[in-house]
């Protein structure tokens, strides 16, 4: 029988310590009873053993843990190291002068040069003072001679004087302004949070009556259907024409009642001849369809829709619908959009919503979508169920034509003449409805050069109409509150105030007071109210939320280009009247209207090329060739504001380092990282 132990009393009291007799019976009469002085004391031969053992366990957990932080080094040296790859392979690719002229906006550049430089000469001071135990002195000023120990240190002295007596002071008020502008600007993107939780709630939308036109027979369609004219302008728009053109003229409208007008601005022949080969299609297949080229090409987008507007047919149209050359209509736009004209002369203007056929293709295209989900579904959709006026989109919309004449027509004497005209309209007592259920398909800029001068346009343009519009403001006849909205909400507070403090708070004072800690920011300005305006910002677009971080990141970012436009809108510098056509990729996610395309290819040839002679087929042919051809690869580009702003960043995570001052440290030390990825155009599409 083997034996059993009993520990059943042994088990229930506390454990004794050495030197306790502990008695172990066994039932089995064979084995003799041991008396032992304490638990280990019978072991202690075995206990050197596991002492040994115990050793090199240790010893083996630590030399796991080190190769763990081994493992750890080696990635972050091999990220580091691919990082520097990036850098250099960028650096070897790219032009010498980069995307930006030196001529153009040469002042901002020069002017974050300087503060890099300064913040240099004093990051040194405090690196010296730091590692002598000069550091003390930021509460601690010495009065007396003997304290001075060297002339180094007179000079860090004096530093200190000169940073609480007058830099301070100085950084303090300008930091102050801008805190309250960006608690204005914060309490404003609340309260049209809580308007669109309130239409939400409330199902408010734009409605009609369900049959407004009467469709029982040709004759009675006919008779209802008013006449609409399409236009659709574009400028050497190889990417997107056909697919753009094709949408339009899929419209479900009686053909008899609409008219598409492609108004093409470019200066390539070949991609003349492509858009005049697509309209030559579709005019064969029965639609109402005219190629219009001018001659003359100036006013950019409003000098064509200008020109345009100025034919004699136009007057027989009573609606236009407008579509840049990238949107492609659903058939069924024009009856979800034109029904609400009627019964309703007052209103101007319908809006529809765009949405991005690439909004999922990289990081950058992901958060430009964050921003315009929530213009359309929050600014817009409040803006026009509340205040029944917002800018006008310049593309996706119909208009009165009535409402536009009234107005004065297209000017070409901004960038925006979509927000121009829009205005002009409001001031003259035109209503506007905007439709979030009506949406469009378009692209988003996939590479961040392109990205960046839509953005400077976007943001130009807005203080220039502000400079040129602001008498007519205030002298028309609109209700007072419609012209404080229009001067302090629509202007001022979102197109001038938000890039202002987002660039001075973020990127200049934020880095400068980690030099200047008597002026430091508070956590929540920096932390808290960010993180909350950015979480208000990504609830329209909900899939979006993993991106939260990068998007505050990157929004800081873009403050650069949005102030630097600003400032060139509002003086009337040189770059504030540049128009540069967004490049698009030609994406498409109607793959119904391709696959229809392909099928009917024969069956168009067949139908175009009956009774054409052997020059025409054979210049038909050369087009064709030429739609094949690829395009030219290009190169990315070194943007130096973004660069030198990441050293500046980075410079004062440094000082932040030395003085510990934790959440000021990692958001400068990211910041800058994301300035360096940017200026280093490594977001967004890659070129080769």
């Amino acid at each position: 029988m083997a034996p059993r132990l009993d520990f059943s009393d042994w088990w229930a009291k506390d454990t004794r310590k050495g030197g306790t007799p502990v008695v172990v019976k066994m039932e089995n009469p064979n084995y003799s009873v041991v008396e032992i002085e304490g638990p280990d004391s019978a072991f202690r031969p075995v206990d050197k053993t596991r002492g040994r053992k115990n050793a090199k366990q240790v010893t083996w957990v630590l030399l796991l843990k080190a190769h763990r932080a081994v493992g750890c080094l080696t990635w972050l040296a091999t990220l580091f190291w691919s990082l520097l790859g990036s850098i250099k392979k960028r650096l070897s690719f790219t032009h010498p002068l980069g995307s930006e002229r030196l001529g153009r906006d040469r002042w901002l550049f020069s002017a974050i040069k300087l503060f890099l430089a300064v913040s240099l000469v004093i990051l040194g001071f405090e690196i010296v003072a730091y590692f002598r135990g000069w550091h003390y002195f930021e509460n601690h000023i010495p009065t007396s001679t003997l304290e001075i120990q060297s002339l180094l240190h007179l000079v860090y002295v004096g530093w200190l004087e000169l940073r609480a007596d007058y830099i301070a002071p100085m950084i303090k008020a300008l930091s102050k302004f801008c805190i309250v502008l960006f608690l204005i600007q914060s309490v404003d993107r609340l309260i049209l949070c809580l308007g669109c939780f309130w239409i939400k709630y409330k199902k408010i939308k734009p409605r009609f009556d369900e049959e407004p036109f009467r469709d029982d027979d040709a004759e009675g369609c006919g008779y209802a259907y008013p006449m609409v004219l399409v236009q659709i302008p574009m400028c050497n728009e190889r990417e997107v024409y056909e697919q753009s053109i094709s949408a339009v003229c899929q419209l479900d409208w009686p053909k008899d009642r609409i008219l598409v007008q492609v108004l093409d601005d470019s200066n390539d022949e070949s991609i003349q001849q492509l858009i005049k080969a697509e309209v030559a299609r579709w005019s064969q297949k029965g639609v109402n369809i005219i190629y219009r080229h001018r001659l003359v090409r100036t006013g950019y987008k409003a000098g064509n829709l200008k020109s345009a507007m100025s034919c004699d047919y136009v007057e027989a149209y009573e609606f236009v619908a407008i579509f840049d050359a990238d949107f492609q209509p659903n058939p069924d736009f024009l009856k979800l959009t034109v029904p609400h004209f009627k019964d309703n002369p007052e209103l101007g203007l319908v809006q529809a919503r765009w949405t991005f056929v690439n909004k999922d293709e990289n990081l950058l295209t992901r958060l430009q979508n964050i921003n315009l989900c929530f213009h359309f579904e929050v600014e817009q959709q409040v803006s026009g169920v509340f205040l029944n006026f917002f800018g006008f989109n310049g593309t996706a919309g119909v208009w009165r034509i009535k409402a536009l004449e009234e107005s004065g027509g297209w000017l070409e004497r901004t960038t925006v003449e979509d927000m121009d005209i829009a205005v002009r309209a409001h001031l003259h007592g035109w209503k506007f409805i905007y439709l979030n259920d009506v949406k469009v398909l378009c692209e988003v800029p996939e590479s961040y050069e392109a990205y960046k001068k839509q953005q400077h346009r976007w943001h130009s343009g807005p203080m220039q109409l502000f400079r040129l519009c602001l008498g007519a403001i205030l002298t028309s006849k609109i209700a007072i509150w419609k012209k404080a909205n229009l001067i302090l909400l629509f202007f001022l507070l979102r197109k001038l105030i938000l890039p202002f403090y987002s660039f001075t708070l973020f990127c200049i004072i934020l880095p400068l007071t980690m030099f200047v800690p008597e002026a430091e920011l508070p956590v929540w300005v920096i932390c808290y109210i960010p993180v909350f305006m950015s979480f208000l910002n990504l609830l329209p677009s909900p899939k979006s939320f993993p991106f939260i971080v990068p998007y505050l990141l990157f929004e800081n970012t873009m403050s650069v280009t949005k102030f630097n436009a600003m400032v060139s809108g509002l003086f009337q510098l040189g770059s504030s009247y540049e128009w540069i056509v967004t490049k698009k990729a030609g994406r498409s996610s109607e793959s119904d209207l391709l696959s229809m395309t392909e099928k009917e290819t024969v069956n168009k040839k067949s139908q175009l090329l009956r009774g054409v002679s052997d020059s025409e087929l054979l210049e038909m042919n050369q087009l064709e060739e030429q739609k094949q051809k690829k395009p030219v690869k290009k190169t990315n580009k070194i943007f130096h504001k973004e660069l030198a702003l990441a050293f500046l960043l980075l410079t004062a995570a440094l000082r932040s380092l030395l003085a510990a001052q934790g959440v000021h440290f990692y958001f400068l030390l990211f910041q800058g990282v994301t300035f360096l990825l940017v200026g280093l155009d490594l977001i967004g599409e890659q070129m080769s």
